[in-house]
Order: structure tokens, then sequence, then C-alpha cells
């Protein structure tokens, strides 16, 4: 009997699938990145090896800038602001947070990209420039096919393409309104990072043993996010955020499937807490954050800038929609314990730091330190706080690149010179990336006319209008103990002598020195002018739901 006959037979009542309706235009930007990552693939397949570098990176620039052109199409038509939607079956936000920090991730990794594209920093390798990447990522390191894959000039082409398919992600991962997409989204840009961090064209075994613990912890937190994500849908009967609110407020009709799990807390209070686990995992809190120091030290540092930088701005996007659309009728459960990991982060990564004698494990319990800080504007729970956690993520994500794209011009025979005391009499040797390291490391300390300072003001000033005095005066206590590491650094810059034989600095292509101008540019424009990116971000702090 044909299918016509079954209907017939039926009475024609038979409901039909839905067709899924999509607003292609409002989500442009994911998929404009999305596209160039699938032709930086094809790039790698079709075109001769002699092309494919300039041709990936003029991709990956021009697929970011065209994404970014779409976010402020939709700003200007006042999508996420006075417009704000659920767009794809309402798995993905439309609205001000949401675009915002797309916008920051995609400038972020522009910047990113340019760092990729150093090639005058390495010796050259078979007559060819060379990049930071592996020339050939599949070679044991040491072996013999690694040393003909240098002699041969090879070049690891595929890092553009991971790269575009991990913002893809990284863009998703904040406006995912259901807990699936925002698992999807998370497994999307991770293992793009994981790969990423093995690459490393110095230090391979060094470069790899970051990947794999990067890989297995990782591993750990995502089996936490979707375990609870499973708990949660137990609760709720979905995995939209606002649906989830609604029944833990008790807006929602409660079928009676539903009657035994929502009458106990254990089930969303376990959920939420496993959720955490792997968002905290992420932004690199304590006590998830074993994994920073290692694979920030391992990585390449192009990829450790866009990493430390793109990461934190999409993971605490997602904390801030996580818990301020689904979860607030549980603040009082959560904000506690938020309270303790907060006190943590900051102490923890401000104390630590202090140790540290190589300067990227330095700029790593940094990014610890920093997560503890934004996190106390997460804790706020108002309007202000949002809004200047979208301002500090902004701040923090140049400073952050700016300050790895100068450890990649410090460098001796066996690549980038990292040891702190390389460092000595870098003032004297080069005054301008001295200078410029140093206004960097300012802004990491918070100090007044840089971008670091209204950062840091914005988010205590959330976090003392929400209550949370005392966690605003061990926010600035360990500001104070992290000050001393970074000044540290720029009194051995400037009036320590130089070894005889030392580091050298690189002369870097305009690449390089493109990322770090604008790094500088973005810490003395917001530390200076602020009020429009304030007021920005303050429009952009309504979440849909």
């Amino acid at each position: 009997m044909s299918a016509t006959a079954v209907l017939a037979a039926a009475g024609g009542n038979t409901p039909s699938i839905p067709a899924p309706h999509i607003e292609y235009g409002q989500l442009s930007p994911m998929i404009v990145v999305f596209a160039a990552a699938v032709v930086g693939v094809l790039v790698e397949a079709f075109v001769p090896r002699r092309y494919r570098h300039w041709t990936q990176v003029s991709l990956a620039l021009t697929g970011l800038v065209g994404a970014f052109v779409a976010v402020v199409v939709l700003a200007v038509q006042s999508h996420g602001f006075t417009r704000i939607d659920l767009l794809a079956m309402e798995t993905v936000a439309m609205d001000g947070p949401a675009l915002f920090l797309q916008g920051v991730i995609l400038l972020v990794s522009v910047v990113a990209v340019l760092t990729y594209a150093e090639r005058k920093l390495e010796p050259k390798a078979g007559g060819l420039p060379a990049d930071a990447f592996a020339a050939q990522a599949a070679a044991t390191p040491g072996g013999e096919q690694e040393r003909a894959a240098i002699r041969a000039g090879f070049a690891t082409g595929e890092v553009f393409p991971l790269t575009m398919f991990a913002v893809a992600g990284m863009l998703l991962f904040p406006a995912a309104n259901d807990l699936l997409t925002m698992f999807v989204a998370l497994e999307v840009f991770s293992l793009p990072l994981y790969l990423l961090c093995a690459l490393a064209r110095r230090r391979r075994l060094l470069s790899q043993e970051a990947a794999v613990k990067y890989f297995l912890l990782g591993a750990f937190a995502s089996a936490f996010f979707l375990f609870g994500t499973a708990l949660l849908y137990g609760y709720a009967g979905s995995v939209k955020l606002g649906d989830i609110g609604d029944v833990i407020s008790g807006k929602a009709m409660t079928t009676p499937a539903q009657l035994s799990t929502t009458q106990s807390d254990a089930l969303v209070l376990t959920g939420l807490a496993m959720l955490s686990v792997g968002l905290l995992f992420k932004v690199a809190a304590v006590p998830f954050h074993s994994w920073t120091p290692d694979v920030y030290q391992g990585a390449p540092t192009p990829v450790t800038g866009f990493m430390a930088a793109a990461t934190k701005v999409a993971a605490f996007g997602a904390f801030l929609r996580l818990f301020y659309v689904a979860f607030p009728g549980l603040r009082l459960d959560w904000r506690p314990v938020m309270w303790g990991v907060a006190i943590l982060t900051m102490v923890v990564g401000a104390v630590l730091a202090v140790t540290q004698q190589d300067v990227k494990r330095l700029l790593a319990y940094s990014s610890i330190a920093h997560a503890g800080f934004i996190l106390t504007g997460v804790i706020a729970v108002n309007k202000q706080g949002i809004s200047s956690v979208l301002f500090y993520l902004l701040a923090y994500s140049f400073v952050t690149l700016g300050a790895f794209a100068v450890v990649t011009l410090v460098r001796d025979s066996k690549g980038e010179a990292t040891h702190l005391s390389s460092w000595a009499g870098l003032g004297r040797r080069s005054p301008l990336l001295a200078a410029v390291f140093a206004l960097f490391l300012l802004a990491f300390a918070g100090i007044p006319l840089t971008s670091g300072f209204t950062g840091k003001f914005a988010v205590f000033q959330a976090a003392a209008s929400g209550g949370a005095t005392p966690l605003v005066v061990v926010g600035v206590l360990s500001s104070a103990v992290a000050a001393f590491f970074y000044i540290r650094v720029i009194v051995l810059m400037f009036f320590s002598d130089p070894q005889p034989g030392g580091p050298t600095v690189a002369i870097p292509s305009a690449f390089t020195a493109t990322a770090i101008g604008v790094g500088v540019l973005v810490t003395l424009g917001l530390g200076l002018l602020p009020q429009y990116f304030l007021d920005l971000a303050s429009k952009a702090s309504l979440f849909v739901r």
C-alpha cells in the first residue's frame, strides 16, 4: 500500500513534521564563519602548496571581517537591542549580550589570525618562510619525517580552518538558548583548540603534552556538562533555558510526569552544579584551573593568545546566559557557591603568579585571577553586573592578545625566550617593546588610565551595588598582590642589566606589529575614553527569554 493510501485510510489526520524556520539573515555572522572554515578545508585539498598560506590568511580575514560587518549591520537595524528574538526554532538567542560578545569574539579573532600569519620570526625552512606551527603535524617530534618536512618547507595550513571552526563555535556558545545547542557549540570550539595546542614548531613534545592534558580534562568537563543537561531535562522536561527558568520559578504548567521530579530540588541543584563544572573549567576558575599553566606554556604562543582571549569571552557569555535566564530563581543557592569560587580564583591566581619564573605561566595565572574578577560581576545579579562583565571581557581580551604577541618577539636560538631571567634589561635592548609590554602589565594590574582599571572599577562597583561588598574587598586585595608581580617584571626589564649573550628582540612583520598596535590602542582608548563602550555594554545587557 502506498504512503498516500495509508494517509487516506487514516483519514488524512496524521500530523506532519513542521519544517524548521531558519532566520538566515540574523544568523549570518555564524554562517559566514562556518562557510569560511569549510572553504578553508577545501583550500588545503585543492590549492597548490606554495599558494596555500596566503590563501588561507586572506580567506580567514575576509570571513571574520565579513562576519563582523554582519554583526554591525544587525546592530544598526536594532537587532539585539529593541528587536530581540529567538531564532532557529528557539535554539539561538538574538539579544544584546549575544550580539555584543559576537562582535568582540570576531575582532579578537581578526587580531589572532594576524599573529598566526607571522612568518619573519622563525628561521627559513627549505629556503621558505616558516611560521610558529609544526611543519607536519602528524610527524613524530624529532624524527626523520619531521626533519624532511622542515627541509621541504612544509607548513600546517590547517590551523586557519581549525581556528575558524573554533570561532564559529564561540559565536554560537554565548547565543545558545538551549542546553543541547550550548553543548554542541562547546564541542565545536573545544575540539579544534585541542588540536591547535599540539602544533607548536618548537618544543614539540611540550606542545603535545599540553594538548593531551587539555583534551583529557576538557573531556571530563564536557561529560559533566552533558550529564547536567540530562538531569535538568529530567527535572524540567525541556532543555530550553527559558522553560527551565519557568519551571523553577513555578510559572510553567507542571505535567503529571514532572510532579515527582519538581517536588525536590536535588535534581535541579545537581544538574546546575554539573553545568557549572563544565563552564568553570572553560573560564579557568579554581579549582578547575590546573590545566591552564601547562597548556598556556606548551601551546604555540599565537594559539595561547587566541585561546586566552576568545575562550573567556565565549565561556563567560554562556555563563551569564545560563545563570541569568535559566537559574535566576535559584540565586540564593548558587550565589554563595560562586562567592567561594570567585574568592579562591582571585587569591590562588594572584598568589601563585608571584612564584612563576616563566612569562607564559605568569600570564596563565594572571588569566586565572582575572576570571575571579569577572566572576564578581556575574555574582552582582543585576543589569549593571551584566554590562560590567561585557565591558571587562572587551578590555581584557585585547590586552591579553597584545601581551602574548609581545612574548613571540623575545627570542634566542631555541625560539621564544620565556624565562623571566631572559627579560632582564629588555628596556635597554628595545625600549619601545619593553614600554608596550609594561603598558599591558599595568592594564592587567588595573592601573588608572588603562582599560584594566575601567574594567575592574565597573565589576567591583556592580558587585558592591549587588550586596557583595566583602567580595570587592577581597578583589581589591588580590589586585594589590597581582600588581606586585606585574611591577616586578617591569622593574626587571628597565632596572636590571641585560645578560651577555642573552636573547634578542626580533623585528616582526606588519601582521604582528598591527596586532600589538591594536592592543595598545584599545588598552589606552578604553582607559582614557571608556564612556561610549560602557554605554554600549549597558544597552546590550538585556537577555531574551
